[in-house]
């Protein structure tokens, strides 16, 4: 059994069950509950690699579920829900999630973003100190590679995995345009699957954490037509 643990917090026992056992079968220890407490209590006890979230859950719902553990990791976040508005999705994204998937869904298809977000994650995790500087500084922003933080004038802010990977691979490329396909693929890991304006609503993130005035950023700018950059003449 590989030692990677990963929890799955889902009221509806059919579906919890076949993601953890597609996720066994490729060889992953899945931690199955069935409500929000029982979830934050497992994420303590056994420190998983990541977490999916279902949003509607008793006792605690997944939102919240979230956020609790984004305040102790940055391990990768997945949410899901039923719901077809895009109020859920936003609000996931605000509080730290890294995906989201609507219901219903493929387990197939969550597994493959599954294994997605863990390379990312992972490649990043085992190789930021031999390609990456340790301290990237630039203005009023530091980047600590080796804890993903964030520092906005020294005050440390909080980043999820995904905004720290996106705000890092735009910093170290100050100049250079990213289309949203462009950085979709290089932070998130696949294009097959997937909402491409999720990128937007992690550059309005972003934004909102580094900029002294989100509506006028200075920093992350708007290529019309084409993506985002990283400002390199201020």
């Amino acid at each position: 059994m590989n030692e990677e643990k990963i929890l799955i917090v889902e009221d509806e026992k059919e579906l919890g069950e076949l993601v953890r056992d597609y996720l066994q079968v490729e060889g992953y220890e899945a931690i199955l509950t069935y409500d929000g407490e029982e979830g934050i209590a497992q994420f303590y006890k056994e420190k998983p690699i990541m977490a999916v979230l279902d949003i509607m859950l008793p006792n605690i719902d997944g939102i919240e579920v979230c956020r609790r553990i984004r305040k102790e990791s940055n391990i990768p976040i997945l949410m899901m829900s039923a719901k077809k508005s895009d109020t859920d999705k936003i609000i996931g994204l605000g509080i730290g999630a890294d995906d989201y998937m609507s219901k219903p869904l493929s387990p197939g298809e969550l597994v493959a973003r599954i294994k997605a977000h863990l390379r990312r994650y992972k490649h990043f995790s085992n190789n930021k100190e031999e390609t990456y500087d340790h301290i990237i500084e630039y203005r009023n922003l530091k980047l600590d590679v080796k804890r993903y933080e964030l520092y906005v004038n020294e005050e440390r802010v909080s980043v999820s995995a995904t905004e720290f990977k996106l705000l890092h691979l735009l910093l170290s490329h100050k100049g250079q345009v990213f289309s949203k396909e462009q950085l979709y693929e290089k932070v998130w890991g696949y294009t097959d699957y997937g909402d491409i304006n999720t990128v937007t609503v992690y550059m309005s993130k972003i934004r909102d954490k580094i900029e002294a005035d989100s509506t006028k950023p200075q920093y992350i700018q708007t290529v019309w037509g084409v993506g985002y950059k990283f400002n390199d003449s201020l």
